[in-house]
């Protein structure tokens, strides 16, 4: 923790005009007991700071295991490993690192540097409903202002119109992206998403180009784009469409 605040302190303040491809970024990434927020809870997380000007090189890497509480479930533990017996054994409280964790979020929101998820929205909701669980501040009240976002799951689906799957693993294959570690773990998950910004924003430059202050809307429009086109498939096929938008 000390070592992740000390950097985010030492790092430039950046402005709504800092553009993406030379922004500062903090990934986030969850492993979790289940999927749905405020029932499931977080069992492991990491934060990995990326400085642009050293990459890989000069990340800044925080990594925690949370006892959640409550059981991992069996479809969640085939795909991350934990079991409520590790967990129970090796994890931290959650009110303290969960407090550690929305703190450095909210130091590195103070600076201007974005939080950087891959499919940001279910990892961020995962965080909040773990926070509402333990009484702990919210991320939207500890800055008073909705969190800036960097989601480059959102952004290649605008960018990259391939067909296929879109994990983790087949977006950052598509990208030349190396995979670091081994997937669904989350600190090589978190890196691996911070990796694919320098490759999107060199491959589509007018991403890189996007100003931070640009950066929610672009999102929202670009999942907005998105989900209407899914949904009309989604009817063709008979099933039922997807309702909501992103961080709306």
């Amino acid at each position: 923790m000390t070592e992740l605040l000390t950097a985010i302190e030492a790092a430039p303040n950046q402005t709504a005009d800092q553009t993406l491809a030379d922004s500062w970024l903090l990934g986030f990434d969850t492993e979790t007991t289940g999927v749905t927020a405020g029932r499931d809870a977080i069992c492991s997380a990491s934060l990995v700071l990326r400085d642009p000007a050293k990459g890989y090189a000069g990340d800044v890497i925080g990594e925690w295991l949370i006892n959640p509480h409550r059981p991992v479930s069996p479809a969640a533990s085939r795909v991350n490993g934990f079991t409520d017996e590790f967990l129970q054994e090796h994890g931290g409280e959650p009110t303290e690192v969960l407090e550690t964790i929305a703190g450095i979020i909210a130091e590195a929101q103070r600076h201007g540097i974005p939080l950087l998820a891959y499919n940001a929205p279910f990892d961020v909701d995962m965080l909040e409903g773990d926070l509402a669980r333990w009484g702990l501040q919210s991320l939207r009240d500890r800055l008073d202002c909705e969190p800036v976002v960097v989601d480059p799951l959102v952004i290649d689906r605008e960018i990259s119109h391939r067909k296929g799957k879109r994990t983790l693993t087949d977006t950052t294959f598509y990208y030349g992206v190396e995979p670091r570690g081994d997937f669904h773990n989350a600190t090589a998950d978190t890196t691996a998403a911070v990796d694919l910004i320098a490759p999107i924003t060199r491959l589509y430059p007018q991403t890189g180009r996007l100003t931070l202050g640009e950066l929610m809307d672009w999102q929202r429009d670009a999942y907005r784009r998105w989900r209407d086109s899914f949904n009309q498939w989604l009817t063709s096929k008979g099933r039922t469409p997807i309702i909501g938008g992103w961080f709306e």
